[in-house]
């Protein structure tokens, strides 16, 4: 499956962004999605995961609360909104998707394919 990330953009502290991530190539149900995020000189981080139905989810604790995932099969496509933006939410943020893991896996590795990636940057 290949994934286009966008939605990224210059934002001000307390501000909101949506992310979409459209899928092509496969059968999008079959897949687990998620969210990571990388700032410079920082190890890419798990956001948030979404079960293949939509009906479960997980974020890290840093954005729970502000970050929603959700998705839509029926458009191939998974967002995360994120609300209440701070300086610290700065970093570019991919998409992933993968088959075999649970939707609360925080390991990049076992996601398979991946987005190329939508800078977010909140100013203060």
């Amino acid at each position: 499956v290949q994934l286009q990330a966008s939605g990224g953009g210059l934002v001000q502290s307390g501000g909101s962004l949506r992310l979409s991530c459209v899928a092509s190539g496969r059968n999008f149900t079959d897949y687990v999605a998620g969210w990571f995020r990388q700032a410079p000189g920082k190890e890419r981080e798990f956001v948030c995961g979404i079960s293949w139905n939509g009906r479960f989810t997980e974020c890290t604790d840093a954005v729970k609360g502000r970050f929603t995932i959700s998705r839509e099969n029926s458009r191939n496509t998974a967002y995360l909104q994120m609300d209440s933006l701070n300086s610290e939410d700065t970093a570019m943020y991919y998409c992933a998707a993968g088959k075999l893991l649970h939707y609360s896996d925080r390991r990049p590795s076992s996601y398979e394919h991946w987005g190329q990636g939508t800078q977010v940057t909140v100013s203060s």
